[in-house]
């Protein structure tokens, strides 16, 4: 009757639906075991290569009548071509016979492929008159359809052959555009933040299961003693290491999104000068004019494979120009979200006595980041870099001067001195700001896999507040206690795919590119 009980507790609920729109074709290949709903669901193709023109396109259709398709535009009369094997074949229009071009045709039978359904890729010479000749051939076949965006994919999902986050991770994996996206990416693929969740999933199903069972069966002597005491340390440390995985600082959401660097100072210190080095092209218009810039000027790099978003912004001052007082005001809400700052300095309006230069430093900084009601700031080394910008104006002297004076300071943030004129101490800059960018996203190979994604991150928070219901509710009233314990159950299977509603899958699938 115990273990009765205990599997109703921890069945876990079933997989999402797929969509209501059914395509039968005139006849179908050999069923295999699906789930419900995925053998009726019509079959689709698209081009899943890239777009324009190309050495070798890549044409892919998944679901039953892939071995129609297969047969009329191969020219196969009866057996398929062996599985997983590249065949070399004529592409043919099934309706005038017309040899459309000439090139590999794979089959994937289902279970075994990635939609886990009969599958077949044409991979065809990808100039734009074959690509659209072998996509009308395959429209022309009955039960065929083209396919929305995100569609293999998701049937991979509703297959079970990938978890949510494993979706998401191969989401990320075609995003990528540096390295360690490209890293963060391919780990939260290979399931490994996927089966943490998992875990954490498993023990609160058994945590559930025991708490139950001594609501439903203490009375009668069946439960042994100190259960619950031993669901109590569990829960807690449980709790414990969810929060510990929400405290990363949003590395892994940086990372996926570019560490946001923002450029800020006073006019003509060299902020675009500084924006239009660092990206090697004129992105922002520099004049010897006070006020030049007056909005937000962005570009996307890639520093030693992390991914920046850097902002040139308006110089900080009083101006009575309603157009310039806007580009400061959208300046101070850029710097509020700021990852990094960039607050440059034009050394030729330093005092030329270095104890003098130090002290009108910090005073600047103070000002820039709009900290002057904090007399005993400290500055956040890993979020700020002070930019000593137009070196060559300074006398030999002077810099060497400011210089040791700069070594003795304490409380700023690091210093580096450049010119964009000349390029000097250009690449310690870069070395300096490569090691800031990496310090804010971590290494994504190290470690626990980290937070990627803002609904994440949500839901965990829900799991910890339900946990704490638990601990609330535990000496008061045992079935509320239990509830927590099933919320933060729910708040974890939203993650993974297991528990939520269709709405949760249209937003993840939404950003998927056709064809995958």
């Amino acid at each position: 009757m115990i273990l009765s009980f205990i599997s109703r507790c921890i069945r876990t609920p079933a997989l999402y639906t797929l969509s209501k729109r059914i395509v039968t074709p005139p006849c179908r290949s050999v069923s295999h075991d699906l789930p419900v709903g995925l053998a009726d669901a019509g079959t689709i193709f698209a081009l899943s290569s890239g777009q324009g023109r190309c050495g070798v396109a890549v044409i892919r259709a998944s679901g039953p009548a892939s071995s129609t398709a297969l047969r009329c535009l191969a020219g196969l009369t009866h057996s398929l071509i062996p599985p997983r094997t590249a065949s070399l074949r004529n592409i043919t229009d099934p309706n005038s016979r017309e040899i459309l071009d000439r090139g590999l045709v794979f089959w994937f039978p289902g279970p075994h492929s990635f939609t886990g359904e009969d599958s077949v890729e044409f991979h065809i010479h990808g100039g734009a008159a074959v690509i659209a000749a072998v996509l009308q051939a395959l429209g022309s076949v009955p039960g065929m359809r083209p396919a929305e965006a995100g569609e293999f994919t998701r049937r991979a999902f509703q297959a079970g052959k990938m978890g949510l986050t494993e979706v998401e991770g191969l989401g990320d994996l075609i995003h990528a555009e540096t390295e360690a996206q490209r890293r963060q990416a391919l780990r939260q693929m290979s399931g490994e933040l996927g089966r943490l969740y998992q875990n954490w999933s498993h023990q609160l199903k058994r945590y559930l299961a025991h708490v139950e069972a001594f609501i439903d069966f203490s009375e009668d002597e069946l439960i042994e003693d100190g259960v619950l005491h031993r669901v109590d340390e569990s829960v807690h440390q449980l709790q414990a290491e969810v929060e510990k995985h929400l405290k990363d600082e949003r590395r892994g959401e940086r990372l996926r999104s570019g560490v946001q660097v923002v450029i800020a100072g006073a006019t003509n210190a060299g902020k675009s000068s500084l924006l239009n080095t660092l990206c090697q092209r004129p992105a922002a218009i520099v004049s010897p004019i006070a006020g030049t810039t007056r909005d937000v000027v962005e570009t996307a790099l890639d520093i030693g494979g992390f991914p920046v978003l850097l902002s040139d912004t308006a110089g900080l001052r009083d101006s009575p120009d309603l157009v310039e007082r806007e580009g400061v005001r959208r300046a101070r809400e850029r710097l509020e979200q700021a990852d990094l700052t960039l607050v440059v300095v034009d050394c030729a309006q330093l005092p030329s006595d270095a104890p003098e230069a130090a002290e009108f430093l910090q005073h600047h900084l103070k000002s820039v980041l709009s900290l002057q009601e904090q007399p005993e700031t400290v500055f956040p080394v890993d979020r700020v870099l002070l930019v000593l910008n137009k070196t060559d104006l300074l006398p030999q002297v002077q810099r060497q001067n400011l210089d040791r004076e700069l070594e003795r300071v304490s409380g700023l943030p690091p210093v580096c001195l450049i010119s964009c004129h000349t390029d000097d101490g250009l690449q310690d800059f870069l070395t300096v700001l490569h090691s800031s960018v990496r310090n804010l996203c971590a290494d994504p190979l190290v470690g626990a896999p980290s937070l990627t994604q803002a609904r994440h991150r949500a839901h965990l928070q829900q799991c910890c507040a339900a946990l704490a219901q638990y601990q609330r509710y535990r000496d008061v009233d045992l079935a509320l206690a239990a509830e927590g314990v099933r919320l933060a159950l729910t708040s974890l299977g939203r993650i993974t795919g297991r528990v939520g509603a269709e709405e949760i899958l249209d937003i993840i699938f939404k950003d998927f590119c056709i064809g995958k």
